[in-house]
This record gives structure tokens, sequence and C-alpha cells, in this order.
């Protein structure tokens, strides 16, 4: 078990991306839950889930060169007792690789259980995004299915 305490979600999901960035393993996996019902789906991947292909598939991603500059916007963040799930646009820019390239725009759900160890990622989802954010409109009025 790792050593690390996270008070919080955004806690937790601060570590995932300094750790992302990084190209940290060790840091990586103390953000998730120590449980074989942990799932991640990378962009355009498919889904992993558990301890041994999450560390797997975190080693091959951090092996493969050059480190990542990820800035997060647009977070929506639903917080309970003890489940919390964060919605956020991601934009990853590889400066090592083209320093002129426009980022790549993913959308990513992180979702966090606390656990007697403090709070624990348990999802990790991210996908292509459209390159323009898209602001939910907050005023719209009920949608009527029928």
């Amino acid at each position: 078990m790792s050593g690390k305490i996270f008070p919080t979600a955004q806690d937790a999901e601060n570590a995932f991306y300094e750790a992302l960035e990084r190209c940290d393993l060790e840091g990586m996996m103390a953000v998730w839950a120590e449980d074989e019902d942990i799932v991640c789906v990378h962009p355009a991947g498919g889904r992993l889930c558990g301890q041994d292909e999450m560390r797997e598939s975190w080693a091959r991603i951090f092996a493969a060169g050059p480190r990542a500059r990820v800035t997060i916007e647009q977070q929506v963040a639903l917080t309970g007792m003890m489940l919390a799930v964060h919605s956020v646009f991601e934009r990853f820019v590889i400066p090592q690789v083209k320093p002129e390239a426009q980022p790549a725009p993913i959308i990513a759900t992180n979702v966090y259980l606390r656990t007697a160890a403090g709070w624990r990622m348990i999802v990790h989802h991210a996908s292509p995004a459209p390159a323009q954010a898209q602001n939910a409109p907050r005023d719209a009025g009920p949608k009527i299915l029928h």
C-alpha cells in the first residue's frame, strides 16, 4: 500500500496529473486504489482492469518518451461522502516533439473513492474531444423525452 494520503479527491486528482506529467509510475500507482476492480480507458484504447493491467499500461506510456504538459479546464466536480466524480477537459502538449503543435483535446472522467487510506482513483476514462471545449448550457429548461 502506498504511504501517500490524499485528504480530498482534488488532492488525488492533482497527484494524478502531476505523475502523468513527470512520467512517474510509482506516483501514478499511488493515486489508484489497490483493488482489482479499478478501470482505466486511455483515448482510443480498450478497457484496462486491475492493478497489473494498470501498471503495465502506464509503464508503456511513460517509457514511450517525451513528457506531456497537461492543462485542465472546465472541471465539473460532484463530491459525496464516499465518492467523487470529476469531468474535465484536458489539453495535452508534447513540446519536445512539436513545439508549435496545437494541444490535443481530451475529455476525461475521473472517479475517486474515499478509503481508509484517503481518496483514491477507481476510474479514469479519457476520450478524444472536439478541438473546442463546449460549455454546457446551465440555464436550459427541462428536456421532455416523449
